[in-house]
């Protein structure tokens, strides 16, 4: 059940990341700024909802992950889901960095935003936003770690023509994305939206 609700999603490191910066610590709370093809989507992670998750956030924010990713699973009055890398060589370099499972402690509600999974202590780099109120993937271990704060507009606007992917469906194959990135999801499905840079916001000062 939970794999269908968000598939697996695998995430390891880039290969020119440190020892130093797989330990990265979050700040408490911070925002980053998505700048998609549909708009601007600003989030606010919160450490203290689920730290490993917000610490892998912000790394793979820091390290510019999401930089060109492709929403590749938008599916209607559920939620949106992006995470794999563009550049094939990325994803290898992620290929096994999970992290462990974090409590529960917000729920799955419209706008917040959730590391996919496929089991127990299999999060690495995809993520989804809720567009609707999701109660039931609490008990399944989901573990909010920020929301949107700015956007959500732009989120309902995402290309969600593909629907679910295959093979219960027929949008992209997260298989061949994780292989042959934006190259497979150019060819096949030149409508989804891309974000283009996620840069973590610097506080403004007097």
């Amino acid at each position: 059940m939970a794999a269908v609700a968000c598939q697996r999603t695998r995430a390891p490191e880039q290969a020119a990341a440190t020892d130093s910066a797989k330990s990265r610590t979050a700040p408490d709370t911070f925002l980053v700024a998505f700048q998609t093809n549909k708009g601007r989507i600003v989030v606010q992670a919160v450490r203290g909802w689920a730290p490993l998750g917000v610490d892998r956030f912000y790394e793979l924010v820091n390290d510019r992950f999401y930089d060109g990713v492709k929403f590749f699973r938008v599916l209607p009055n559920f939620m949106a889901q992006f995470g794999v890398n563009g550049d094939p060589a990325v994803n290898a370099a992620w290929k096994d960095r999970t992290i462990r499972d974090d409590s529960v402690a917000q729920s799955n509600l419209r706008g917040y935003v959730t590391f996919a999974t496929g089991g127990p202590d299999t999060r690495t780099t995809q993520l989804f936003i809720n567009k609707k109120d999701n109660k039931r993937l609490d008990g399944m271990g989901f573990a909010p770690f920020a929301r949107v704060v700015e956007g959500m507009d732009v989120v309902d606007s995402l290309y969600m023509g593909y629907g679910e992917g295959a093979p219960n469906g027929t949008g992209p194959m997260q298989d061949r994305i994780q292989g042959e990135g934006n190259s497979y999801l150019n060819r096949y499905f030149p409508k989804l939206d891309s974000v283009i840079t996620a840069r973590v916001m610097r506080l403004k000062t007097d």
